[in-house]
Formats: C-alpha cells, sequence, structure tokens
C-alpha cells in the first residue's frame, strides 16, 4: 500500500490519544475482579498490542489502517467501559464489594467513561484527525466551537484565524458532558454526537448517582 500524499497545514499530534487508551487500559487494571473480563492485566496488553501497530500507521502515512486500527480500539475500551458498568449494578445487590471498593470503581468507570467518548469525538469530529489536518482551518463539523461563531477580525484579534480542534477540545466536552451533563459552551449539531453525549450522560449519571451514592450511604 502506498502512502496517501497530502498538505498537512498544521497536522495535530497523536500523542494525547495514545496517552487516553493508555490511562483507559491502566484504569480497567484496577477495578475489582469481579468487574472485568478475564485476567485484568490482559485488556492493557491487548490494548498495546492494537496501539503500537496504529503508532507505526501514523508515522509511515498509512492513514486509513490507521483509522481501522483506531476504530478497532475505541470500539474495544467502549465494550469494556459498558460490561463493567453492567457488572458493577450487577453487584451492587449481591454486596460482593467494600464500600471502599465500590468508590474506587465508581471512579474509575467515570474517568473512564470521559476518556471513551473522548476518542469516539475526536475520531469522528469532520472525518476525524486526519481529515481535519487537511484543512487550513475549521468551519465545520459536528460540534459548534466559539471560534467558529467568531468574526474575521475577532478571530484575528484573538490569534485563532486557523483554529482546529484538538484532542483537549474534545476531552473538554467530554468532561463536562459527564458532570454538567451537556457540552455547555459548544452546542452539539450532529445527530451522532447527540446520540453519543446521551449515551454519556446516562453512564455517568449511573456511576455517580446511582453507584458511587449507594457506596457513600453505606460507609
Amino acid at each position: 500500500m502506498n502512502s496517501e500524499t497530502e498538505v498537512l497545514y498544521d497536522p495535530e499530534p497523536r500523542w494525547p490519544a495514545f496517552v487516553a487508551v493508555l490511562a483507559v487500559g491502566g484504569l480497567y487494571t484496577a477495578l475489582p475482579t469481579q468487574l472485568t473480563v478475564g485476567p485484568r492485566w490482559a485488556f492493557l496488553i491487548i490494548v498495546t498490542a492494537m496501539l503500537i501497530p496504529a503508532m507505526v500507521m501514523h508515522a509511515r502515512k498509512y492513514h486509513y489502517m490507521d483509522r481501522i486500527l483506531g476504530f478497532g480500539i475505541t470500539v474495544l475500551v467502549t465494550l469494556a467501559l459498558i460490561g463493567s458498568v453492567i457488572m458493577l449494578i450487577d453487584a451492587l445487590p449481591k454486596h460482593t464489594e467494600t464500600p471502599t471498593e465500590l468508590l474506587m470503581s465508581a471512579g474509575s468507570l467515570w474517568l473512564t467513561n470521559i476518556l471513551v467518548f473522548t476518542l469516539w469525538y475526536w475520531r469522528l469530529d469532520a472525518g476525524g484527525p486526519h481529515s481535519r489536518d487537511r484543512r487550513r482551518f475549521h468551519t465545520d463539523g459536528a460540534f459548534l466551537f466559539p471560534q467558529m461563531t467568531m468574526s474575521p477580525v475577532a478571530k484575528r484579534e484573538a490569534g485563532e484565524e486557523t483554529f482546529s480542534p484538538n484532542f483537549f477540545d474534545y476531552l473538554y466536552i467530554a468532561f463536562n458532558t459527564s458532570t454538567a451533563f451537556s457540552p455547555t459552551d459548544t452546542p452539539v449539531l450532529a445527530r451522532w454526537a447527540k446520540i453519543l453525549g446521551m449515551l454519556q450522560s446516562l453512564i455517568s449519571l449511573t456511576v455517580l448517582a446511582l453507584l458511587a451514592a449507594r457506596a457513600v450511604n453505606i460507609l
């Protein structure tokens, strides 16, 4: 396969996404064994084994393969998150976890929820990072960032003439969605993003309002 040739105006760094995936793997290993499928360390090894070739594909500019591997990793961590939340809900009436374990599990799953949906927003918005890299600036996407509503003069004065969202912008959206149950200053335009936002809010509400509150009540 030949590498793609394209002009990158201001290529977005990929290391934050790689760190986020590894963090999800680390948080999974911190969960009690009753909330994981198989050995806890196996998940981190599988994620790392998928992440390494994705990094190689990106470095060699095989963006199609990089994209396929990236979506595979994101689907995997999403399934792990949902599975652990379901198992935690199932474990509550059985009292198989101590209050401390419940609090730690809720915290790990809440952080995982933020990182997993950050990855989804980052990978899907405006065609993903590779598509955004090919544009001189960001004018269209699933999220209406404040910079997109500024006049040309205001953009120039604020130094945002070539604004394009990166991983930390999507992390901000995901964090707000998990805490305020809304993206706050960044309206959601696309239906797929609204569906993901509702799912993220539902998971966050389940973890915070049901599981964490239950753990506090029985301390």
